[in-house]
């Protein structure tokens, strides 16, 4: 993994990527929209396609020569130095239901590895941004995850247990019995609630590299671990499988149970 610093320039503009989109996403918030189902049999709406595209136009204009790759709208440049990584709305079934937590999410990779990550909540007025060289922050805030090496007191975040495959039940289940308490339907705002030291592990799959690649840098620049299921590093190559923790110490506990 690179340890190089993040220009600020980059920071600043992933700054203003996320003021874009909340723009766009507030006129169609808990507004009567058509929903559109993909091949997938997941939905999408115009507001999903539209914020990507206004980010994919920002930075065309300000960085052509870095690729793009978004949920909505496809691949640019994928061999770029540096790569921009999309979802417009993580949780569109919670923002076509009204429910607030849904996020955008914006990465940026460096050689196929993610330096710079927001999360942005625009229902709420919430962001965190990481990027290598800088402290994670909340609201401009420095933030940082919890001490937590003993399982028995973790929470455990998952977007649904419905999300993983009957091979992967079994694993999660024997996670989520060691745990203290799970907490369900938080789309991505649980890896910035693990950053901010309200939480401690989240475990997901079934993921595209747009739904995760964001929380690498938030979560790692607060001090926490962000992996696959093996414990290898999150790059553009990745699986469908995450696993967050807030104290490394967790992180290799977990590894263990579901091996």
């Amino acid at each position: 993994m690179t340890s190089a610093k993040v220009p600020s320039e980059f920071v600043s503009f992933a700054h203003e990527l996320a003021e874009a989109s909340g723009k766009v996403i507030a006129r169609y918030f808990r507004q009567p929209i058509d929903i559109i189902t993909k091949e997938d049999l997941s939905p999408v709406t115009i507001a999903d396609r539209e914020t990507e595209s206004a980010m994919r136009a920002l930075i065309k204009a300000r960085f052509p020569g870095h690729g793009i790759v978004g949920e909505e709208h496809g691949t640019e440049k994928r061999d770029a130095e540096f790569v921009w990584v999309l979802d417009p709305i993580d949780g569109t079934k919670s923002f076509i239901s009204g429910r607030p937590l849904f996020g955008t999410l914006i990465a940026l990779c460096q050689n196929g590895r993610p330096v710079l990550g927001v999360i942005d909540h625009p229902a709420i007025g919430e962001r965190w941004i990481g990027a290598h060289g800088h402290p994670t922050q909340f609201q401009g805030k420095p933030v940082r995850v919890r001490a937590c090496p003993d399982l028995s007191k973790a929470s455990l975040f998952a977007s649904s247990p419905e999300m993983f495959e009957p091979e992967d039940q079994p694993r999660y289940w024997r996670l989520r019995e060691a745990c203290k308490m799970s907490v369900y339907g938080s789309d991505c705002y649980h890896y910035g609630i693990i950053a901010s030291g309200f939480g401690d592990v989240a475990i997901e799959a079934n993921m595209g590299i747009y739904d995760y690649l964001s929380t690498v840098p938030v979560i790692e620049g607060a001090g926490g671990v962000v992996t696959d299921w093996q414990g290898n590093p999150l790059t553009m190559a990745s699986d469908d499988k995450v696993l967050a923790c807030g104290d490394a110490r967790a992180h290799e506990k977990v590894l263990k149970l579901i091996a």
